[in-house]
């Protein structure tokens, strides 16, 4: 029963599959069919749209050629409209240029004939000019060069004298303006610094308690005196002066140390090498200590601070260091002071003018060690220590060696020249002082007209007599002034040099 319920049910599902393939099959094929349908159809309206999409195109081509065609004949038109306007314009133009050239030859013309008569008449103008000229000669019994030799004489002499005028109207004006002024200032520096002037001795001279001791000093064959030389780098001169050894060396602190040295040892007694080194050692360092509290001495009394340490030891140094007699120290404080006082009267920097006049010598610190002069070796010692630019300015130009660049540089300059020009503040010796004064007359008695010369009040004044049938009241005024600039570029000098031009006509007759 199974099996046959099975075979039934087989045979039932062959049947029902074969009924539905069938079934399928038909409805495919009448799906195909439908889709054949379809698809001729949609070819067919392809077709159709395509060739109303092809007309459209063709029309809107041709329309756009159209448009463009009118477009580009229009632009031509208007091309061709500019082109005849520029034309006509050019042909305008072309007119004119050609009416002004006609003008401009006739013009030309009318010029070269004019040029010909202008010619014509010069020349008959040059003609009776020479004519007058040869009559007036004769008349006036004078050459044309003659006359204007004469001329020229006449101007020149005109000249100089007007010349002569103008440089003592501006000279009597500035005098007016600015003396009052100055000498305030000035008088009221000096007056307000009470700096010491006095001169003071270069000679290092050890006193003796008898003569017996400078054998002790020179010592067995002349072992001591060797020893402190050698140590010191002074040397000793023992001669006949009574009682006395003197110390001679350009270096002043090591003269200064010998000295101190030769005092201890006459004063202990004992000379013999190992002491002397000893008292060298000591004295050494006596002196450093000295310099240094006279370098801080300076700082203080000058309110000048920010210096550096090696500055403040070169400016004890110049305690020792004399110039013409003149301590260089106190001529250095000197002219910080009367600096600071003027730049405060003119409204300038006074730290930086009490600054730079202090600084102003600090060359002279150690000129007998290094070459060139002490302006330039302080200059390099400022900027070696990193000085303000002024500062250096002002040390470079005290001396006149380059131009001051500010108005401090100024004022150190001129204290300077009033700390050193001062009564008693500076001694020469005898054979420059007269040098100077026959210096001072040769430059005088060199100008033309100069009858005699005098060197007067130690070389500060110069008075000169010219001939009055030479010289003429307006030439002394140039001469002076060309006298001063001689004095000024061929001398030097402290303070200043008055020159005196003196000119008198003196009438005498005899009674007989």
């Amino acid at each position: 029963m199974v099996i046959i319920a099975i075979a039934g049910a087989f045979a039932a599902f062959k049947y029902g599959y074969a009924y539905r393939k069938k079934i399928a099959e038909t409805k495919i094929g009448s799906a195909e069919e439908e889709a054949s349908r379809i698809l001729a159809n949609a070819k067919s309206e392809a077709k159709k749209n395509a060739d109303n999409i092809k007309k459209e195109k063709l029309i809107e081509a041709k329309e756009e050629i159209h448009k463009l065609r009118s477009e580009h004949d229009r632009e031509i038109k208007e091309r061709r409209n500019d082109i005849q306007r520029q034309e006509r314009r050019v042909q305008q133009k072309e007119d004119t240029i050609d009416k002004r050239i006609q003008q401009i030859e006739k013009r030309e013309a009318e010029i070269q004939r004019k040029t010909a008569e202008a010619d014509k008449l010069a020349e008959e103008v040059e003609r009776v000019k020479k004519l007058q000229m040869a009559q007036l000669e004769k008349i006036a019994d004078f050459s044309q060069a003659q006359a204007k030799e004469y001329l020229l004489k006449q101007v020149e002499s005109e000249l100089v004298h007007e010349k002569a005028v103008l440089v003592k109207n501006i000279e009597e004006q500035a005098k007016e303006e600015a003396e009052t002024k100055a000498r305030e200032i000035i008088t009221g520096a000096i007056q307000r610094c009470a700096a010491d002037h006095v001169t003071e001795t270069t000679v290092s001279v050890v006193s003796l308690p008898n003569d017996e001791m400078k054998g002790r000093i020179i010592g067995r064959e002349g072992r001591n005196i060797r020893t402190i030389e050698t140590l010191t780098g002074v040397d000793l001169i023992i001669d006949d002066t009574p009682e006395a050894v003197i110390l001679s060396g350009f270096d002043p602190v090591r003269r200064e140390i010998a000295r101190r040295s030769l005092e201890k040892l006459i004063t202990d007694g004992r000379i013999h090498p190992g002491r002397i080194e000893e008292m060298v050692e000591k004295s050494t360092k006596e002196v450093d200590s000295i310099v240094k509290q006279e370098g801080e001495r300076a700082t203080f009394e000058t309110h000048v601070h920010g210096l550096h340490p090696e500055l403040i030891r070169l400016l004890g140094r110049l305690k020792y260091r004399t110039s013409y007699g003149q301590n260089v120290l106190q001529h250095s404080i000197e002219v910080a002071h009367i600096a600071g006082l003027m730049a405060g009267e003119l409204g300038a920097d006074v730290t930086l003018a009490k600054r730079a006049g202090l600084l102003h010598d600090i060359g002279k610190a150690v000129d007998h060690e290094v070459e060139g002069s002490h302006i330039t070796i302080g200059g390099d010692i400022a900027k070696k220590y990193k000085e303000n630019e002024k500062v250096i300015n002002a040390i470079m130009a005290h001396h006149g060696d380059v131009e001051p660049k500010t108005i401090e540089a100024c004022l150190v300059q001129a204290a300077d020249g009033i700390s050193a020009a001062r009564p008693g503040a500076r001694r020469e010796n005898l054979e420059s002082y007269i040098k100077r004064l026959e210096t001072l007359e040769e430059i005088a008695n060199s100008f033309k007209g100069v009858e005699r010369s005098f060197a007067i009040q130690a070389g500060r004044e110069i008075r000169i007599m010219v001939k009055s049938d030479v010289v003429n009241d307006d030439e002394t005024v140039l001469m002076a002034k060309d006298i001063v600039k001689r004095i000024e570029s061929e001398m030097e000098y402290p303070g200043q040099i008055k020159v005196n031009v003196i000119r008198e006509l003196r009438a005498i007759e005899y009674a007989k």
